[in-house]
């Protein structure tokens, strides 16, 4: 996950890190407006197009607008015997911090399809997926995380960005090492519920985020 990053994660190819210590910048940089067209390699300038309320890159010469919207990070939280599996982070950013499974969804997948494919991918596990329990909006990051309890159906491993993998009581959690905030949220929310569905909890992370 990049920030949850996993917020997942690496990735993305994006390496700023803001407040939350996501890899994608904030949308709404300066410097990182986008200069030419994705379709021809024209220049683009910034205006807001017919019909919409903000400004967008428009390409001056065929006029293509380009949208640029949140990314979705889709992580599970897998449960055995009242433990939950955390994954040692093998990649920046926050190498050797724990994270709970999580990454960017990919193209044609659901939701809870992203969050049970980057558990097996990080922790070689398979999951029994619950309930979406949590939210976060990371803004500043310009990406969204959601969160599923899970079963944890079988064994667990390491995967590829992974140094390692374990199961943690609530009181064995190593909290100061968590890497995101929104991973730290999931944990919180998790163990407040106590593994039932006491609905979303939602959470808002922003640059002033220490």
């Amino acid at each position: 996950m990049a920030e949850l990053v996993d917020a997942p994660d690496s990735k993305s190819g994006f390496r700023k890190e803001v407040g939350v210590r996501f890899p994608l910048p904030a949308p709404t940089t300066a410097g990182d407006k986008m200069k030419f067209c994705s379709s021809c390699g024209g220049t683009v300038s910034y205006r807001v197009p017919k019909d919409d309320n903000r400004e967008r890159a428009i390409c001056d010469s065929c006029d293509l607008v380009h949208y640029r919207n949140p990314l979705v990070v889709v992580g599970c939280i897998a449960e055995r015997d009242g433990k939950v599996l955390l994954c040692k982070r093998a990649i920046e950013p926050r190498y050797g911090y724990w994270t709970v499974p999580a990454g960017f969804m990919e193209l044609g997948e659901t939701v809870a399809g992203g969050a049970a494919r980057e558990t097996l991918e990080e922790a070689l596990a398979t999951v029994e997926l619950g309930h979406l329990f949590a939210m976060v909006d990371v803004v500043d990051a310009g990406q969204v995380h959601l969160f599923y309890t899970g079963k944890l159906v079988g064994d667990y491993g390491v995967g590829e960005e992974t140094l390692e993998s374990a199961l943690f009581s609530e009181d064995e959690i190593p909290w100061g090492e968590i890497a995101f905030h929104s991973g730290k949220f999931a944990l919180e929310k998790y163990f407040q519920d106590s593994g039932g569905n006491n609905g979303v909890h939602v959470h808002e992370l922003r640059r002033s985020t220490s």
